[in-house]
């Protein structure tokens, strides 16, 4: 049932109509993907990741995102990976359950109702979590939807 509730699709961000990468999100992770250009052989990629900074480029080369984050990450459990032509970040969020507009801080922020969407869909997440035995993928919020981190006395530790 936790899969009903997984991102529907994969927000993008677009810089002078061109894809720069696409994004989505959990609970726990932000995950970015990034399309590589083709002919360069996948040992040559490099990313790194701070708490609060993530760079990717090919080595020996500036790089080609070099950008804060939006909030902080645990960086001892965020990794990279490549495949199929695609570089995917894996950033494991220091505040489970917060909702981020945007991975890089000031650089393709939701809008306000997908913003709200994603706020939606993490709570309902949240609400999966805590209570597997039923189905929350039907369910919808009239209103405001409150913060997943703090609802409710927010979220239970493992």
């Amino acid at each position: 049932m936790a899969e009903k509730l997984a991102p529907e699709k994969r927000h993008a961000f677009v810089h002078n109509e061109q894809k720069v990468f696409e994004w989505d999100q959990t609970l726990e992770e932000v995950n970015m993907y990034i399309e590589l250009p083709k002919g360069v052989p996948t040992k040559l990629f490099c990313c790194t990741i701070q708490a609060g900074h993530v760079e990717v480029g090919i080595r020996g080369n500036p790089p080609y995102l070099n950008h804060d984050l939006t909030h902080p990450v645990k960086t001892d459990s965020s990794f990279w990976t490549i495949e199929d032509g695609e570089m995917h970040i894996t950033l494991q969020k220091r505040e489970k359950g917060k909702t981020w507009s945007s991975p890089i801080q000031g650089q393709g922020i939701l809008d306000p109702y997908a913003a709200d969407q994603e706020q939606k869909r993490l709570m309902l997440q949240r609400f999966q979590e805590e209570n597997p035995g039923f189905d929350f993928s039907q369910a919808q919020f009239s209103g405001t939807c409150p913060d997943p981190r703090t609802f409710m006395g927010g979220i239970r530790s493992e």
